[in-house]
């Protein structure tokens, strides 16, 4: 069991049977049903007019950010965003474009008074300010309704587009109990990738207006994204979007139960209150030898990431009983490691 994160996840049998069977065109040339039927039907269930299937959510990011900014413009994000801190650079590096971060408060959100006093003047001094990119969920916790509703009302009054990183939006989804569609009706753009709570082996979705998705499509292209004969794993992912949603809500229970079980570990602190979806932290005593401890448990079949805190991440293949496992393995191996 691999508790390092949840883009580990294997494919199910119904997706490699529907990977097996998948008419393929040329997507480059337009020509894949597959990736056709994919597109016109996550831009219709997610609310926006049109959809571009990518490799990759650091490639979807990076293609919103590449089309909603020129070289020289922009975005301001958290301190803490995925698209700012574990995605290369790329906005700079191959974007020209500024990340401008603000420190995240507990819950994930970003002060909006910070937000409003790092815009930049309209002076040939400064970076123009075009954007601003949220994350939801970020770092497990999921932001409230009322706030991404009144980021919309703060990017109207600022005149700028408002993104949405959503790696693990439908865990946020999840979460609030609400239809996608109550999560993007505040956002210009916003990506969602498939491979990760979702179970997809392959791939992320940019969403947004006809004239975006336009751009994206032509910047996908220029960063070598463009896939021939995709529908393989386009098949994959309608599958995860039609078949897995529902069954993420036994993801967050067993990260419930997860992170109530280490508080009983000796050495382990995990403030369960912030534990919301998926996602775990769990703070160790600084005396125990955590890559011991992860050689450990890797010899008993468990695969964690050593840290403090740990991170632990639950997931289609992570069962119930799979928790029960780990919580014991861990107990043993903690006695045998003092």
């Amino acid at each position: 069991m691999d508790f390092r994160s949840d883009t580990v996840t294997q494919p199910t049998q119904a997706m490699r049977e529907a990977m097996a069977a998948a008419p393929v065109g040329d997507d480059v040339y337009g020509d894949d049903p597959t990736v056709n039927d994919l597109e016109l039907w996550a831009a219709e269930r997610h609310g926006f007019e049109g959809a571009l299937f990518c490799s990759s959510g650091t490639q979807a990011n990076l293609l919103s950010l590449m089309a909603h900014c020129e070289r020289g413009d922009e975005y301001l994000c958290g301190q803490q965003a995925h698209n700012y801190m574990f995605e290369g650079g790329g906005a700079a590096v191959l974007g020209s474009i500024q990340p401008q971060p603000i420190e995240n408060e507990k819950d994930g959100t970003i002060p909006f008074t910070k937000l409003a006093a790092a815009i930049k003047p309209d002076d040939a001094h400064f970076a123009r300010t075009r954007l601003l990119s949220l994350e939801n969920t970020i770092n497990g916790k999921v932001l409230p309704l009322t706030y991404m509703a009144e980021a919309r009302e703060f990017v109207d009054k600022h005149n700028l587009k408002l993104h949405l990183d959503g790696a693990r939006v439908y865990n946020a989804a999840t979460a609030l109990d609400v239809d996608i569609k109550q999560i993007s009706q505040y956002f210009d753009s916003m990506t969602v990738c498939l491979s990760k709570g979702l179970g997809a082996p392959v791939g992320s979705l940019v969403l947004g207006d006809k004239a975006f998705i336009t751009r994206v499509r032509r910047w996908r292209k220029v960063l070598g994204g463009g896939m021939r004969q995709a529908g393989i794993l386009a098949a994959a992912a309608k599958i995860a979007l039609t078949e897995h949603v529902a069954r993420l809500a036994d993801d967050h229970a067993n990260a419930k139960k997860l992170a109530e079980g280490l508080n009983q570990q000796p050495g382990f602190s995990v403030k369960t209150d912030m534990v919301q979806t998926n996602i775990v932290f769990a703070k160790v005593d600084p005396t125990l030898d955590q890559r011991q401890l992860a050689e450990h448990l890797k010899k008993r079949g468990i695969i964690i990431t050593p840290g403090n805190p740990i991170r632990l991440v639950t997931h289609i293949d992570i069962s119930r009983e799979d928790i029960d496992t780990f919580l014991s393995e861990l107990a043993l191996a903690l006695k045998q490691l003092k």
